[in-house]
């Protein structure tokens, strides 16, 4: 009985055993089906995605950068298509054996090397980095023949910027250049959109108009979605979505002008700035020295790279927009109508300038010993009295003079389409005690206050903020932001579209204190300080020549240019407008170290004008003299502006023709 218990107990035991068992079974073939249900069901859509993402790739197409024109429509920005050899580290392997290979197919200069050792260092590993560029029909053959040797390289074709004029208007055009680490993390706060827009993008406006216009001659990034090898090569396209082109964008300034006056500054350095006062239009934005942007498209080298930081002539700065001077001379015709809109002085108010003028024991000085005698308004400005000036200042104050001048545009942002621009100097004792630390150099003594009366002291402007005063006050007084875009050109269909025309604002200035300021700029071409300059013109035009010290002379001292360094000696300056009756451009002029304004600016300003104004190109002769610094009226025939060619040099790309 105990035995058939035992053998109960086992089987019932036993039953309880298979019955969890195939409890466990069948929850496991549950749980089986409802993973193959969730899989085959509820996923199917996403697997299927992901299945046809290993057979298929979606690849961005980048679309063909916007050019960048003149008024006229003469082509400063535009594109080639060209091969390029590129290495990607990561999938290379030893790099330095892959250049000795790479070597015995196609020419591998030491430049081009260097060149991709400093752009391998700035990119990550996982990047295709360029090798060569404007590879010839023949090396691409010799290394498809041979590219199964060499992983992780490969020839691509592309679109590359090219700046067909080279050094012209380089510093309104800019440049582009890859996308450096620090651009890459900008672009990853952008809009989703926009990121998108930037895939398979390498190139980014790094400088000028490129940078201020990016994403408009950027253009839409188009994809392709193609059928793919286990290798991951792309087999066959399966649907595309076209890019669309950047937009062609227009300028305001007019290259071939441009091209004149750059070439007229020879070695010099300086900066020139022609604007229409009738619409703020910049028809001329100069700074020299220049640089070539096509330096910078396949990635600079580092030896132009040290040549341009390292000249002492600055090539990479744009001194129109970033360089700041004291006005000198050139500031005394906006200080007069400051003294006729205050009631500081009428214009028949008579001073006497003896040549100096005294703040206690202090001497200013004027023009060398002997002094002007009886001076109003008009002769102040044709004769340039600096002892008029001197008087003025102190009766003003400096904070009286800040804030006159403060609405001209003087030490302000003008807000002219282009990054970087420098506010420069505006003195007023709030900005004294802003700038510097101590008690003692805060203070505002009285004889800081005269020097700022002929442009000098703590005043520091650029030739952006002096053209565009003039422009105002040219212009009867109405202020337009100065702009360098005129328009956009759909590629595709052609269509122009006009950018807003910025609203002019009236300063409220008496015509009567406007005209009698006008006049006597117009006197100072007839019988002051520009007339030799200008004798012969066949318009009228106003100006004033201005003198400013790079480096302060002492009171006891005499300024001798043959003792001084070449970048120690003054600037030459000069500030104009024509016609005179209606004018239609004003400029603003400065070489560095040339001397007196009518030595150096002010010939500069009557080619302008012949240009513009008389349709006169100067002869090879004239321009050379002047590159010599020769300065005076116009030598030998001048020829009409058309019969000049363009391109003037044109460069070329490469040994495809330019697109």
């Amino acid at each position: 009985m105990t035995e058939l218990r035992n053998v109960d107990a086992d089987l019932a035991q036993f039953r309880k055993r298979v019955i969890v068992i195939a409890l466990a079974v069948l929850f496991a073939f549950g749980l089986i089906v409802a993973r193959m249900v969730w899989l085959q069901v509820m996923q199917h859509e996403a697997y299927m995605a992901q299945a046809e993402s290993n057979r298929t790739a979606v690849l961005p197409v980048v679309p063909n950068r916007g050019q960048i024109v003149d008024r006229h429509g003469r082509v400063l920005a535009s594109n080639y298509s060209a091969y390029t050899l590129e290495i990607t580290p990561s999938q290379a392997g030893d790099v330095d054996a892959t250049l000795t290979a790479l070597r015995e197919l196609i020419e591998i200069s030491p430049r081009d090397e260097r060149r991709f050792r400093k752009l391998m260092e700035e990119s990550h590993r996982f990047d295709a980095v360029p090798v060569r560029t404007r590879l010839s029909d023949e090396e691409v053959a010799r290394f498809t023949a041979q590219r199964f040797r060499f992983p992780g390289v490969e020839v691509q074709a592309k679109l590359l910027r090219h700046y067909p004029n080279g050094e012209t208007a380089s510093h309104v055009v800019g440049y582009i250049g890859r996308i450096n680490q620090r651009e890459k993390e900008l672009i990853a706060d952008w809009p989703e959109e926009d990121q998108a827009n930037y895939r398979g993008t390498e190139y980014i406006g790094k400088l000028g108009v490129e940078q201020q216009h990016e994403q408009t001659l950027h253009g839409i990034t188009g994809f392709e979605r193609v059928e793919t090898s286990a290798g991951g090569r792309a087999v066959r396209s399966l649907a595309a979505t076209a890019p669309t082109p950047g937009d062609t964008m227009v300028l305001t300034i007019d290259a071939k002008l441009q091209h004149l006056i750059e070439a007229l500054y020879g070695d010099r350095r300086g900066a020139l700035v022609a604007i229409d006062p009738r619409n703020g239009e910049v028809l001329a934005f100069v700074s020299k020295p220049t640089f070539d942007p096509n330096l910078f498209v396949e990635g600079i080298d580092v030896e132009n790279w040290r040549a341009l930081n390292e000249s002492i002539d600055k090539p990479l700065l744009n001194r129109a927009l970033r360089g700041t001077y004291p006005p000198g001379s050139t500031y005394k015709p906006f200080m007069a109508l400051a003294a006729l809109e205050t009631g500081a002085r009428k214009a028949e108010t008579v001073i006497n300038d003896p040549g100096y003028w005294m703040l206690g024991n202090h001497r200013f000085r004027s023009h060398g010993d002997g002094g002007l005698g009886a001076v109003d308004l008009r002769r102040s400005i044709i004769k340039s009295s600096n002892v008029y000036y001197y008087s003025l200042a102190n009766e003003m104050g400096v904070d009286a003079m800040h804030d006159f001048m403060k609405p001209l545009g003087f030490g302000q942002v003008t807000g002219i389409d282009l990054k970087g621009e420098l506010r420069g100097v505006l003195p007023n004792q709030a900005w004294k005690r802003a700038t510097y630390k101590t008690a003692e150099q805060q203070r505002w003594y009285a004889g800081e206050t005269i020097s700022l009366g002929i442009g000098q002291g703590y005043n520091n402007f650029s030739m952006l903020q002096v053209a565009h005063a003039m422009a105002t006050l040219a212009g009867g007084g109405v202020k337009y932001k100065p702009h360098l875009t005129l328009a956009r050109r759909n590629p595709l269909t052609g269509q122009r579209q006009e950018e807003a025309k910025p609203e002019g604002e009236a300063l409220g200035y008496k015509p009567e204190h406007l005209r009698a300021v006008l006049s006597a700029m117009q006197a100072v071409t007839i019988e002051g300080t520009s007339a030799r300059v200008f004798a012969g013109a066949g318009y009228t035009s106003g100006g004033k020549t201005g003198t400013a010290q790079a480096v302060t002379i002492g009171q006891r001292e005499r300024y001798d240019a043959k003792k001084l360094e070449e970048h120690q000696r003054d600037h030459s300056l000069y500030v104009a407008f024509a016609p005179a009756d209606a004018p239609r451009v004003v400029l603003a002029v400065v070489v560095e170290n040339a001397g007196f304004g009518a030595a150096a600016a002010a010939p500069i300003a009557r080619r302008v004008f012949d240009y513009l104004l008389l349709d006169q190109y100067p002869s090879e002769q004239d321009i050379a003299a002047l590159q010599a610094g020769q300065g005076g009226p116009p030598i030998g025939a001048p020829r009409k502006v058309s019969d000049v060619p363009w391109p003037p040099t044109p460069t070329v790309p490469s040994v495809d023709a330019a697109q």
